[in-house]
This record gives C-alpha cells, sequence and structure tokens, in this order.
C-alpha cells in the first residue's frame, strides 16, 4: 500500500497545491478516517479518507491548461511585489492548477499548468527529454561560431548543457533570431547560454512543449488540452 505524508497526498488528488493543504490541515480542518489532524508530515496510506470541512476527499477530473503567457506576468500564484501573476489570466477556470515548469517574467509564450502533480512530474523529469522550442531575439548578431557553440551545447556554471537544435531564422539590423529546441530544464537556461556564447536575448517566446504548439492561441488566452493532446505528453 502506498503511503505519503498527509500534504503531498492531498495535493496528489489534484484539488489543492501542497502548500494549501498544509495551510488547511495546520488550521484544524482536515480530518483522517474521521480523526482530527494538524501535523502535515503526518505519514498516511493512499487509501485514508480525508475530510476537510467534512467532505470526502476525491481525486479531481485531470485538467491541463495551455497558457499563452504575456511578458510582465510571473508564475507564483501571489507575489509579495505585487506583480501581474499568471492566475489572474485563468478566468472562469474553477479549479486548482499549476505551472509545469516556469516561464520567466521577461519571458512569453506557450505554459502548461495541471491539477494531476503526477503528470507534472513526469513532463519535467529530465528523464523524459520532452523538446521545449523556443524563438529568441539576440544581440549583437549572432556569428557562425556562435551559432555552433550554442548547438554543442555551452559550459554553465552548473555543467555543460546538452546538445540543442538551433536554426538562424534571420538577421535584423544589430540583432539575430533564432529557433532553439532544448530537451533539458534549467532555470534560465536560454539566456544563460546565450549569454555563455558572448549574446544577450532582448526577447523569448516559448512556441512548444513537445507536441503541444502556441501557434492559434491569443496572448493571455488559455485553452484546455484535449485528451489525445494529454496522452501525447505523457
Amino acid at each position: 500500500m502506498e503511503r505519503r505524508t498527509l500534504d503531498r497526498w492531498i495535493s496528489r488528488l489534484g484539488v489543492a497545491s501542497r502548500e494549501m493543504a498544509s495551510d488547511w490541515i495546520r488550521s484544524g480542518r482536515v480530518r483522517v478516517d474521521g480523526r482530527a489532524v494538524t501535523d502535515p508530515g503526518v505519514v498516511v496510506a493512499a487509501r485514508a479518507r480525508g475530510e476537510p470541512d467534512g467532505v470526502i476527499l476525491a481525486r479531481c477530473a485531470q485538467l491541463v491548461v495551455a497558457l499563452h503567457k504575456p511578458k510582465g506576468y510571473v508564475t507564483t500564484r501571489v507575489d509579495p511585489a505585487g506583480r501581474r501573476t499568471v492566475y489572474d489570466l485563468l478566468k472562469g477556470l474553477d479549479a486548482w492548477v499549476a505551472p509545469i515548469g516556469r516561464l520567466d517574467r521577461d519571458s512569453s509564450g506557450l505554459l502548461l499548468l495541471t491539477n494531476d502533480t503526477d503528470l507534472a512530474d513526469r513532463v519535467t523529469s529530465p528523464a523524459a527529454h520532452l523538446a521545449k522550442r523556443y524563438v529568441i531575439d539576440v544581440r549583437p548578431r549572432i556569428l557562425d561560431e556562435q551559432l555552433a557553440a550554442l548547438a554543442r551545447g555551452p559550459e554553465l556554471e552548473d555543467g555543460p548543457t546538452a546538445p540543442s537544435d538551433v536554426q538562424l531564422l534571420a538577421h535584423r539590423g544589430p540583432t539575430s533570431r533564432l529557433a532553439l529546441t532544448l530537451t533539458e530544464g534549467r532555470n534560465r537556461q536560454v539566456r544563460r547560454m546565450a549569454r555563455a556564447v558572448g549574446v544577450k536575448v532582448q526577447k523569448l517566446v516559448r512556441s512548444a512543449i513537445g507536441p503541444i504548439e502556441l501557434e492559434g492561441l491569443a496572448s493571455g488566452a488559455w485553452r484546455l488540452l484535449t485528451p489525445d493532446e494529454v496522452a501525447a505528453l505523457s
């Protein structure tokens, strides 16, 4: 029988984040098998019956959302600095979801969110080698040897990067536009790779995650993935 901590067990049901679940538990809202529990770290069996406010928890229907994140939004639910978050854009979605990976505030493009933490773990696992495609503008105009260095995988402070697919799309004055496909997911990796070969990212748009494309989704808009699209991610 699978066993896990109570806060993780609740979050795995897709009804709340682990942090939200911990708050529920500490505030005395959760009973397990009829017994009040206030320690989020208590280990429970997967078949235990949890009752926040007297309601038996059951796994929520799986939801996966594709959002076209605009520049200027952060991916946290609440930002202490008062910046806009991607949750401000999810109007009409009456369910808890969390980002699968991240896009920093200065980047835009495809962001996936889900209430299925198992799916999120699979998608973000390094073992998945799920391709993520970006279109970036860099400055100054990139040279052939710098393109080759990007493709080989430059050395970063946390180790060398894996080889990647890089295509030069256009030169525009002092800038160049590139298409870059990665199978890693390190923090701010694209920007750090560009800096390592001597250019700076001016604009970054994530255009695809695996088989899911950004094309056709307006900036700030979202849609639910179809069952076939979700299956293709797994």
